[in-house]
């Protein structure tokens, strides 16, 4: 049987959608979404999904409802698992009644997923409350599309007004209620972007505001009463200590987001641009055989996320378990590998309090026990770390480096990505590995990376990766002083602090 889903996206991003909308989308098959919702949702969808662009807009070639419609019952005729997705609620000026008229008549089942509506949502972004006990008892929401055809003289008596699609008629509106009786001086806020990066808010006057907002563009929601003056004492979004900053954040490809997504919570636009492909090793051989002498060694170190991936995956390759590390005491390097390590059940003997190799060396435990002691590195294929096993050496230990993975940079640049550092249109570039910048600076190849990087913030997470900074840019502009993603979360909301946006 089809599964056909009417899901209402709400103002922004993946923050303000349901439980139940980033389930559906997870699942789904055919994604028919409209042309104001945030393209970061996309992404929620399987790989796999067939995406189509249905919005409207406005002066602009696009599909007519019936259109819409067709499309949405051909993939449900062909069993597909449909959504179909809108930017806020779907029953609010969604258009939606026709579409489920349609899969109605055609006899499929449907689901509606609710959504935060942008009438709600954008005021309480902007910090305006619809209800006040003192200036606003009722409150109303309207579409402005057909302003002439509206009850002025009716609408003038509600204490606050939430309007949509009204920009274009913004003088039409004021004027109707000033002739109706609002004074002049009733606050006014047009919030346009409502719940993106780019959200900004003017407020004016019933007097003024059509001529504040002639050069504006961009959707928005109209708010009238005077409980808009309450949005000098709670206004908070816009106060967020990233707000108004793009960050072009360099990872792998397929990494997790959890970095962008800390960025974002803290107000920042994050363009994500893949500079590091993780894939498995050349040859197994040699992890192959470390894993069947697993019991032999002393110590298995593991310095990276992706090595303890690599580790764990291959062990249960081979039908073993968390049990075959029994007799063997595990060194990670950084709360990242330790996290990742925890997944797979493991808690490690040994972390160093500083998150670099020197630190693991200066801290290692009992060196000085070391002598023939065998000790597996799983590292990336391409080397790296010579500095641990050197010592390691030193003190006596044999030391088996296999290769758990490769890293490699991705054959295609980003075109979003390369586009908006062209444009001028990057604040911060950040980096946490030296492969990331080496890799950058190979997909950029052609470019003039100085005029690139002009007035770009250069974020680096360690010593290690500003050297490499300072090999290819000449300079880093933040540096982390906890070697981590959070660490650096924090030096980039420091540095920003001091430059708030204009």
């Amino acid at each position: 049987m089809s599964q056909v889903f009417l899901v209402g996206a709400g103002p922004g991003g993946r923050d303000y959608l349901t439980l139940r909308a980033v389930d559906v989308l997870a699942k789904a098959e055919v994604v028919l979404y409209d042309d104001l919702v945030d393209p970061q949702l996309l992404a929620l969808a399987p790989q796999n999904a067939l995406r189509l662009d249905v919005g409207k807009r406005a002066g602009q070639p696009s599909l007519d409802q019936t259109e819409i419609s067709a499309l949405l019952l051909f993939h449900a005729r062909a069993g597909s698992r449909v959504v179909r997705l809108k930017s806020g609620d779907s029953f609010i000026f969604g258009r939606a009644v026709e579409e489920l008229e349609a899969l109605s008549l055609a006899g499929f089942d449907f689901e509606v997923v609710p959504g935060i509506s942008t009438a709600l949502a954008a005021p309480l972004l902007a910090g305006i409350p619809l209800t006040d006990k003192a200036w606003s008892q009722h409150f109303c929401v309207l579409s402005a599309h057909q302003a002439e055809s509206l009850p002025w003289r009716a609408l003038a008596q509600i204490d606050t007004l939430v309007i949509l699609m009204g920009t274009r008629n913004l003088s039409t509106i004021a004027k109707h209620l000033m002739d109706c009786g609002r004074p002049p001086a009733m606050p006014v806020a047009v919030i346009y972007w409502a719940g993106r990066p780019e959200q900004r808010t003017i407020v004016g006057t019933l007097e003024t505001i059509a001529q504040q907002v002639v050069q504006e563009t961009g959707p928005a929601v109209i708010v009238i009463g005077p409980v808009v003056r309450h949005r000098e004492k709670f206004l908070w979004f816009d106060r967020r200590p990233l707000f108004g900053r793009r960050i072009l954040v360099t990872r792998a490809v397929e990494q997790a987001t959890e970095f962008s997504l800390a960025l974002r919570s803290l107000g920042a636009e994050v363009l994500e641009m893949p500079a590091l492909e993780v894939t498995a090793p050349t040859s197994w051989e040699a992890l192959d055989r470390a894993i069947a002498e697993i019991r032999a060694y002393s110590w298995l170190i593991l310095t990276s996320a992706n090595g303890v991936v690599a580790f764990f995956e291959r062990l249960k390759f081979h039908g073993l378990d968390l049990r075959a590390l029994a007799d063997v005491r595990v060194a990670v390097v950084g709360p990242k590998t330790a996290k990742v390590a925890a997944e797979f059940g493991l808690r490690p003997d040994f972390m160093p309090k500083s998150y670099v190799a020197d630190a693991l060396l200066a801290e290692f435990p009992e060196c000085e026990k070391l002598l023939g002691a065998r000790i597996l590195f799983v590292r990336v294929e391409s080397g790296g770390r010579e500095v641990i096993t050197q010592q390691l050496i030193a003190w006596g230990a044999l030391v088996d480096e296999v290769a758990g993975y490769r890293s490699e940079c991705p054959k295609n640049t980003d075109p979003d990505c390369l586009a908006a550092l062209r444009a001028g249109q990057i604040d911060c570039v950040t980096f946490a590995s030296t492969k990331t910048v080496h890799n950058f600076v190979q997909l950029l190849t052609g470019e003039q990376i100085t005029s690139l990087l002009k007035g770009v913030s250069i974020a680096s997470i360690g010593p290690q990766t500003s050297k490499a900074c300072f090999e290819h840019f000449g300079r880093v502009d933040i540096e982390a002083t906890e070697y981590t993603l959070e660490g650096l979360q924090s030096a980039i909301v420091k540095q920003f602090s001091r430059h708030q946006p204009d």
